[in-house]
């Protein structure tokens, strides 16, 4: 896979985590789950920020970044505070696999930095309650 159909496929998952977070988000409730609803909101705020960074790096490459689809399902329920929980770790864990790819296709500042979000996902999966992994992001593609 090259740099740029990485970026590209990392955009992509971008979008959807994006839409899927709000969802969660309004799922969750201020008042009776704070800290849930403030970790989907930094969630959503931070892959947010990297979509648009994307978008930009894409850009600056001379490439049109993917666009967006219509829609996109939550890979799991989202009718108690527990399976928000469950399925925005499953979320981080995709992302995770998706950052990991990346790293495979980039080299230098690129890798450093699609490292970074590797290691962010994976933190993330265990803020949200999923298990922790020796290798995130690689066991599924195997």
């Amino acid at each position: 896979m090259s740099t740029v159909e990485a970026l590209q496929q990392t955009l992509a998952a971008e979008h959807a985590v994006v839409h899927v977070y709000g969802t969660l988000g309004a799922a969750t409730s201020l008042s009776a789950t704070p800290e849930l609803y403030e970790r989907i909101s930094l969630a959503w705020a931070a892959h947010r920020d990297r979509r648009d960074a994307l978008e930009v790096e894409l850009r600056d490459l001379g490439e049109e970044p993917v666009g967006t689809r219509v829609a996109y399902d939550a890979p799991g329920p989202v009718g108690t505070p527990e399976q928000v929980s469950a399925t925005a770790a499953l979320l981080e864990q995709r992302c995770a696999t998706t950052y990991a790819a990346l790293v495979a296709a980039t080299s230098g500042p690129r890798r450093r930095a699609a490292v970074d979000l590797l290691t962010d996902a994976a933190v993330a999966v265990l803020g949200f309650g999923g298990a922790a992994e020796p290798l995130p992001g690689l066991d599924q593609q195997a």
